[in-house]
């Protein structure tokens, strides 16, 4: 019974570990570049009490053996970078990476941070920054009298500015890409760190091997499907229910050797 309680102990930490997952998932719903996360379990290690294939005598041996498992375990979580829908908001500053990259960000500490949310403004300075006032790398410098900015697929920036009916180029927005996207760190503020799981950043042009091209005047939104996360919510809810359902019943079993012996 003591092995029981322990095992749907660990039931019910897992389960409550993929259900604050869910809720995060559905609480980045309308997050713009958001990207969801799942849970992965391993089951944890074994007591082998009769080894499967053990000699049962000299000409023969045990079919199977008796191995009683100790529980299961979160062993992480993994960002899922599909993209998500494209929101059309006719924006001149909001970029949309229709494919794979990230942009670039300098954070406040001189980091370089990376994002899929392209919703960007004019500081006053005239640079392009983020919600938070961190600016893009490379730097995009908008003219004060800059009256249309168009933003190529390439990631081109050229503006129309007022007495001059020739276009004038402000310059190139890069993207990063990631061997392993899945190992950067989620910092925050819809920003990821490289980590030594996600490797170095390769940076290169929109539209160029790997990288996604840019769309002006839409938003990536989340890739999070509310009714499959609904569905997966009701699936650990129940899951969690029959762990308490053992701890129940194991309790019930212990008070009644308790009461019987």
């Amino acid at each position: 019974m003591q092995s029981a309680l322990w095992v749907s102990k660990t039931g019910l930490t897992a389960q409550d570990v993929k259900m604050t997952t869910i809720a995060n998932n559905l609480a980045n719903v309308n997050t713009t570049g958001f990207k969801r996360d799942r849970v992965a379990f391993n089951d944890l290690f074994y007591q082998v009490q009769r080894q499967p294939g053990g000699q049962v005598d000299e000409l023969n041996q045990l079919p199977s053996g008796l191995q009683l498992g100790t529980g299961t375990r979160v062993v992480g979580t993994q960002k899922v970078f599909t993209t998500g829908d494209m929101l059309t908001t006719n924006q001149q500053l909001d970029i949309a990476i229709e494919g794979q990259g990230f942009f670039q960000i300098e954070e406040a500490n001189g980091d370089i941070g990376y994002t899929r949310n392209g919703q960007f403004y004019r500081s006053s300075e005239g640079l392009m920054v983020t919600s938070q006032g961190l600016p893009l790398v490379p730097n995009i410098e908008i003219p004060e009298d800059a009256l249309n900015i168009t933003i190529a697929a390439d990631g081109t920036v050229s503006a129309q500015v007022a007495g001059n009916s020739d276009s004038q180029e402000l310059g190139q927005i890069t993207l990063v890409n990631f061997s392993n996207p899945t190992g950067l760190e989620a910092r925050g503020d819809n920003l990821y760190r490289e980590t030594s799981a996600s490797g170095a950043a390769i940076e290169g042009i929109a539209g160029d091997q790997s990288m996604g091209q840019l769309r002006q005047g839409s938003l990536e939104g989340a890739n999070v499907n509310v009714v499959e996360e609904m569905v997966e919510m009701i699936s650990t809810q129940r899951a969690y229910e029959m762990n308490a359902k053992v701890v129940s019943a194991s309790d019930d079993m212990l008070k009644f050797l308790n009461q019987s012996l």
